[in-house]
C-alpha cells in the first residue's frame, strides 16, 4: 500500500531527533516499498541540502516515489484554504499541509505524519498515522 510521507518524518530520521526518530524509522520500514512523496515534501526537504544532487543521494536510501500533485488535488488544497480564511486563518497563501492532506485524499492513502491538527481539520477523511 502506498503511503504519503510527511517531510517531520524524513526529517527526523535524516536529523536523529531525539524523540521522533525511533517511531519515523519505524513508520518508514513499515511501509518501506509504498513510500511516497510529493514536490511540496520535495521542496521543504531541499531546504537543508545544497544541491539537487546531494538531496537525491541523501533520500536515496528510502526508495521514495516521487508523485506529481494532480490538479484535482491542486483545487482541493485551494478549497480546503478558503475554509481555513473563512473560519479566520490570517494567512495569505495555503500551507503546505494544504498540498499534502489533498494529495492523498485525492489519491485515497494514508499519510505518515506526527503533525494531525490541520490534516484532521481540512481532510477528515484522509486516514493518518501518527504517534
Amino acid at each position: 500500500m502506498s503511503v504519503l510521507v510527511d517531510t517531520n518524518v524524513i526529517s527526523d530520521v535524516l536529523h536523529s531527533d531525539l524523540h521522533w526518530e525511533v517511531w519515523a524509522e519505524n513508520q518508514l520500514l513499515e511501509h518501506f516499498g509504498g513510500l511516497v512523496i510529493n514536490p511540496v515534501i520535495y521542496a521543504e526537504l531541499s531546504c537543508r541540502a545544497v544541491s539537487v544532487q546531494e538531496l537525491e543521494d541523501t533520500l536515496a536510501p528510502f526508495e521514495l516515489h516521487f508523485l506529481e500533485i494532480p490538479k484535482a488535488a491542486l483545487f482541493l488544497a485551494a478549497q480546503a484554504f478558503l475554509v481555513y480564511r473563512k473560519r479566520g486563518g490570517n494567512k495569505t497563501s495555503p500551507h503546505p499541509d494544504f498540498f499534502i492532506g489533498a494529495h492523498a485524499e485525492v489519491l485515497e492513502i494514508p499519510i505518515i505524519t506526527r503533525d494531525v491538527a490541520r490534516y484532521r481539520t481540512y481532510f477528515p477523511t484522509v486516514q493518518l498515522i501518527t504517534p
